[in-house]
């Protein structure tokens, strides 16, 4: 039987993490909320799809263009932090600790997948380098096969335009037991340690 909840119930399964449990369990909560909460909720979903976009100079998310960041000009323009996802952006950003400019990829290099170079922003990283101002280029991609593979892809071509590149620590979570931790994150610890 197709109802309007199995419907509503489908379209949240689509959310990526979302399993059917999640889903059906949304699905329920949004159909007994009071007529003007599911407005509300639905208005900012429709909100945000009009309004966000993709920064024409870092690829980020961002009601403006260009974005804050990039339109920052306290910001150190002459380091691009490169990262996978606009995700990626939110969380280095939290973490207050860094004041240059980013470049989002918008994923990995994945042949099994079929992302190829062609398939992710890295023309316009290239094209970003022509500034004299850029000195420095962050490769902050996530440390599992295919953000290695980019990693390494990128440092590879970067090298030839003789701008500094440097790949972010990878070690222990802060609060981590290291009896707990697997061997390519402990290796990654002791090969990143710093003196103290």
């Amino acid at each position: 039987m197709d109802t309007p909840l199995d419907r509503l119930t489908e379209q949240f399964r689509r959310l990526p993490g979302i399993g059917i449990k999640t889903a059906r369990k949304l699905a329920y909560y949004i159909v007994q909320e009071p007529p003007e909460r599911v407005d509300a909720f639905v208005a900012a979903i429709r909100n945000a799809k009009e309004t966000m976009k993709f920064c024409s100079v870092c690829f980020n998310l961002s009601s403006q263009d260009p974005c804050p960041i990039c339109s920052d000009s306290k910001r150190d323009h002459s380091v691009i932090c490169v990262v996978e996802t606009p995700q990626d952006v939110m969380a280095i950003e939290r973490s207050g600790d860094y004041h240059g400019v980013y470049h989002v990829l918008h994923g990995a290099l994945s042949p099994l997948d079929g992302v190829g170079v062609e398939d992710l922003r890295i023309k316009e990283l290239i094209q970003r380098l022509n500034d004299p101002e850029v000195k420095e280029v962050i490769l902050a991609t996530d440390p599992d096969v295919e953000g290695e593979a980019t990693a390494l892809y990128l440092a590879r071509l970067l090298k030839t335009a003789g701008i500094r590149v440097t790949r972010i620590a990878r070690g222990l979570p802060m609060g981590g037991d290291i009896e707990y931790a697997d061997e390519a994150t402990l290796a990654g610890a002791v090969a990143n340690r710093q003196e103290m």
